[in-house]
């Protein structure tokens, strides 16, 4: 089934350009020039991702995105906008969106940032996910080690579930902040280290000394489940 885009911004050219961009690798693209439009659309057709700049006229992106979040529309969404600073990006994570582009960006980036979000989500709309000898069950929200079951807090499995999504993946600590705790949280850095360390001792007690997935650090990055283990 094709997948249908919906393209926010008050930028004639920008929606013109991203429109033919995705449209060549076969989205559905429908477009909006500020948030009011783009709900109505929501309420009209089946939106499988958002591309929503922020300051826009009548609605901008963020009231927008907080309409469709209050109306329990489940569209992920990313931004694309010309803020640069670190406090709009880290806003933005705590929405729950599922990336954040600067203007001005290249159209293959998006196409690519696109794709890539779409091939996560359909990854996770799995509930049942296996990396070596881990699994996680989110509907039962259950994960075992060697058929060992983890003891984990509700933010600990959280965390592991996330990681585990895309494994490899380096998940920056405002993205994990985003999706696990929310804008609450996410300028209280030793609140994710704490939950890392712990999650870390579980799963090598757990592994009774064979090789396991582990959650390594990426210096100046962030985090990645390594399948490979140690």
């Amino acid at each position: 089934m094709k997948k249908t885009i919906l393209i926010v911004d008050d930028e004639p050219t920008i929606l013109d350009v991203s429109k033919r961009y995705l449209e060549k690798e076969n989205f559905t693209v429908l477009i909006a020039s500020n948030g009011a439009e783009a709900f109505d659309i929501c309420q009209q057709y089946q939106i499988h991702l958002i591309v929503t700049d922020i300051m826009m006229p009548e609605l901008d992106g963020y009231d927008f995105i907080l309409k469709i979040l209050d109306s329990d529309q489940d569209i992920p969404f990313l931004f694309i906008s010309a803020k640069t600073q670190e406090k709009d990006r880290l806003y933005s994570l705590t929405l729950g969106a599922e990336d954040y582009i600067t203007k001005p960006f290249s159209p293959r980036e998006l196409v690519l940032r696109v794709k890539n979000i779409l091939r996560r989500i359909n990854k996770s709309s799995n509930s049942i996910i296996n990396r070596g000898s881990l699994q996680i069950d989110y509907e039962k929200r259950v994960a075992t080690l060697f058929e060992n079951t983890l003891d984990l807090t509700l933010k600990e499995f959280d965390l592991l579930w996330i990681l585990a999504i895309e494994q490899e993946r380096v998940y920056s600590k405002s993205e994990l902040f985003g999706k696990v705790w929310g804008s609450d949280y996410y300028e209280d850095a030793n609140t994710l280290n704490v939950h890392i360390h712990h999650l870390r001792e579980k799963l090598e007690k757990a592994s009774d000394g064979k090789p396991y997935p582990i959650i390594k650090t990426i210096w100046g990055l962030g985090y990645k489940l390594e399948v490979g283990g140690t």
